[in-house]
């Protein structure tokens, strides 16, 4: 007998830190392990990190490892929640930013939602794709080459983004059509 679930034998990683937006790492999360992959956190510390709910602090999330222990092979895509403060806190960390180099290199889905987007350019990966983003932070992907649309979901390539917590439902479905297209990780 075989498992119907799409993701079966699949590994996603979400890299965040304290200030994620609360519904862009748990969404993604519950529908990606749903769809049968195993997720993993990463973060700064494995110190459990806090959410942004709205316009307070959320709920804490337990880390699962550090960014700096993540290996690639390990995985089949890598999940950017945004929230302001979360990718803005990323985006000066050289792991961090290394890590979305390493899986965009390696051809692997890179999924960004709501700030997110922040992190993509810090790593280069904006210039000459179509993308979209939470609409203050347009202008930036505009600056740092990209097309910048505004749409529910862009994919180009092996890069996945979104604007907003209302869109979540759209990026969880590219983010497994992207991973069902992949070969299985290491």
């Amino acid at each position: 007998m075989t498992d119907q679930s799409p993701l079966a034998s699949r590994k996603i990683l979400i890299m965040a830190t304290h200030g994620f937006e609360q519904s862009e790492l748990e969404v993604p999360c519950e529908r990606l392990e749903q769809a049968g992959a195993a997720v993993d956190i990463a973060s700064l510390s494995t110190k459990d990190i806090c959410g942004w709910d709205d316009d307070d602090w959320g709920d804490d999330i337990s880390v699962d490892l550090l960014i700096a222990d993540v290996k690639v092979a390990d995985y089949d895509a890598l999940v950017l929640p945004g929230g302001q403060i979360n990718p803005d806190l990323l985006r000066v960390e050289d792991k961090a930013v290394a890590l979305i180099r390493d899986f965009a290199a390696a051809g692997k889905p890179v999924a960004a939602i709501c700030h997110a987007p922040w992190l993509l350019i810090e790593a280069g990966l904006a210039k000459g794709r179509r993308m979209t983003s939470y609409k203050s932070i347009r202008t930036d992907i505009a600056n740092a080459g990209a097309e910048a649309v505004d749409e529910a979901v862009v994919t180009d390539r092996n890069i996945i983004t979104s604007r907003s917590p209302d869109d979540l439902d759209a990026f969880c479905d590219a983010i497994i059509a992207a991973v069902v297209q992949q070969p299985v990780a290491a």
